[in-house]
């Protein structure tokens, strides 16, 4: 079976097949014709072949740092409904948070190996921006504003602001865990939002009270235990993730203060493992899926039009309340 003869049995020209097979226009009648030949006849077009006559691969990159995230899974779930609308399909190039690996993706896919790339990078070297700039295909950068590429990203810092803007309401001597700043979104975005907070009602926070960890739960937990070896009388604690504030939580519990009497907790991220822990925890709510819809939408644009587009999209967010807050 060849597109010939897919174009005689549905009564349609070889051109019309060729349009219908490689996402032209073809009209709603004619386009139910072909599909109910190609079913009946089980005709599957060679890639190869289309490779070679469009130049296009109906490949996407999408580079991500942890395959084991809540938020990355999310987002890449948003990719893959919005690309295969469009007949494309994902390579995903897990890095492990190593911007060896990172570059080392950059380089496999720049060379027209996919017909573009989303990459969710959280520290942008300068070999990150000379391989970028290398890259044949068009690239959307997911998770982080960088100016001069189209992004889609999160507003980590009036989320973090307005998270602590509640959690001032009922606490006095309040206390952070974040991550490496030199993160743009989490480590250093999420902290800035809030400092800005504590700011603006003149509340001191002693440096010794803003931690760093890694993005784990067991990293919460010795942080958290670091602060109350500290200062004992501590009620309030903000955490960056969802994970480092379930971390937290366990040392709170094992350590006799009750939660949220003693202490408040609040996480970010909206984690399912935030929703199943007792008590539930307060968290910030990123819409992490659409996010991911969003940057495949315009990497599409791009990948049809040839074009560069500018686009930066910053997405909303909600605070969920839950049982971790006063």
């Amino acid at each position: 079976m060849n597109i010939n003869e897919i174009a005689e049995l549905a009564g349609v020209s070889r051109a019309t097949v060729s349009r219908y097979l490689n996402n032209g226009y073809v009209s709603s009648e004619k386009k139910e014709a072909i599909r109910k030949i190609i079913e009946e006849t089980g005709y599957q077009p060679s890639s190869q072949a289309q490779q070679l006559r469009t130049k296009r691969t109906r490949l996407v990159g999408v580079i991500i740092p942890k395959i084991s995230s809540s938020s990355i899974a999310r987002m890449v779930s948003g990719i893959g409904d919005e690309l295969s609308k469009s007949g494309y399909q994902m390579i995903l190039a897990n890095t492990n948070n190593d911007i060896v690996e990172e570059q080392k993706y950059l380089s496999i896919f720049r060379d027209n190996q996919v017909d573009g790339i989303i990459f969710m990078g959280t520290i942008f070297t300068k070999r990150h921006f000379t391989l970028m700039k290398e890259c044949r295909v068009p690239i959307v950068i997911l998770g982080q504003h960088l100016p001069g590429y189209p992004c889609v990203f999160q507003d980590d810092y009036h989320a973090a602001m307005s998270a602590t803007q509640i959690l001032m309401e009922k606490g006095k001597k309040i206390a952070f865990i974040g991550v490496t700043e030199r993160d743009e979104a989490v480590g250093k975005n999420r902290r800035a939002g809030f400092e800005a907070a504590l700011k603006s009602r003149k509340i001191c926070c002693p440096a010794s009270w803003l931690k760093r960890g890694e993005f784990n739960i067991q990293s919460g937990y010795e942080r958290a235990k670091e602060l109350f070896e500290e200062e004992w009388e501590i009620d309030t604690i903000f955490c960056a993730t969802d994970n480092l504030a379930i971390g937290a939580m366990k040392y709170l519990k094992e350590v006799g203060k009750r939660i949220p009497e003693d202490v408040q907790l609040m996480g970010m991220g909206d984690t399912t493992v935030g929703s199943v822990v007792e008590p539930y925890l307060s968290t910030v709510h990123f819409h992490y899926e659409s996010s991911g819809v969003q940057a495949a939408s315009i990497l599409k644009e791009m990948m049809d039009s040839k074009e560069k587009k500018n686009a930066e999209i910053k997405m909303g967010y909600y605070i969920l309340q839950k049982q971790t807050t006063r």
